[in-house]
């Protein structure tokens, strides 16, 4: 049987990976990142025109790991395989990040681990995500929702079902978590009086707020650390 002969690419892959195995993940550029990835959705072709395509239209690893499958599809050269190379990556981020949450330790002493989780999970999102996470007497995270999606600039958030989940699960105090898309984490005045409707809510049903923290790409806000809470 004739051998298959060997990909003309073959020599920048193994150069590729080489420099990834003896110098980590800091010998390669972010467009070389995404052009490894891709190995597996195209075997034997040149991945870098499409990785730099796909760099070019998210600008940034991080909103390339958020993009739906469908965005990434749209990007000319990609396809299903090249779409689910990336987004397992954003679903390993997402497993490592949950399973660190996750130990049994109060989340209030895992602050870090917490930001990291909701960074992974929302810091680059399109649209305005809003998360729950359950807290049990000894803050230790009983579970973690999603309660709604919004648009760019607006996450529809009704406090009576906030409230009204966290008794439906058993929780002791909430963690709220939500993204602004525009990057700048700053609270809106309709931020604001949500999270004190919602802890005057809890507080006469004895679940307490413990944090409302606003996740962008610029950094955190956390309403306790700011005395909103």
């Amino acid at each position: 049987m004739r051998e298959a002969a060997p990909s003309s690419h073959s020599g920048r892959r193994a150069r590729l990976r080489d420099r990834l195995l003896t110098g980590g993940g800091q010998a390669l550029s972010e467009h070389e990142i995404v052009e490894m990835l891709l190995f597996a959705a195209h075997p034997r072709g040149d991945t870098k025109p499409l990785a730099k395509a796909l760099l070019a239209h998210f600008k940034t690893l991080g909103a390339l790991f958020q993009a739906s499958p469908t965005q990434l599809q749209k990007v000319p050269g990609s396809g299903a395989a090249a779409a689910a190379a990336i987004k397992v990556v954003q679903a390993a981020m997402e497993e490592v990040t949950r399973q660190e949450l996750g130990k049994k330790r109060p989340v209030i002493s895992s602050w870090d681990r917490l930001l990291d989780y909701c960074r992974v999970h929302l810091a680059h999102d399109s649209v305005e995500n809003f998360h729950l996470l359950f807290l049990d007497r000894k803050n230790h995270i009983i579970g973690e929702e999603r309660q709604q999606r919004g648009t760019v600039d607006h996450t529809p958030v009704y406090p009576r079902e906030v409230v009204k989940r966290a008794l439906e699960l058993g929780a002791s105090a909430l963690i709220m978590v939500h993204n602004h898309p525009s990057g700048d984490p700053t609270p809106s005045r309709a931020d604001i009086e949500m999270t004190r409707k919602i802890a005057e809510i809890g507080n006469q049903l004895g679940i307490t707020l413990h944090d409302h923290v606003v996740i962008g790409v610029r950094g955190h806000y956390s309403f306790r650390s700011h005395g909103l809470l």
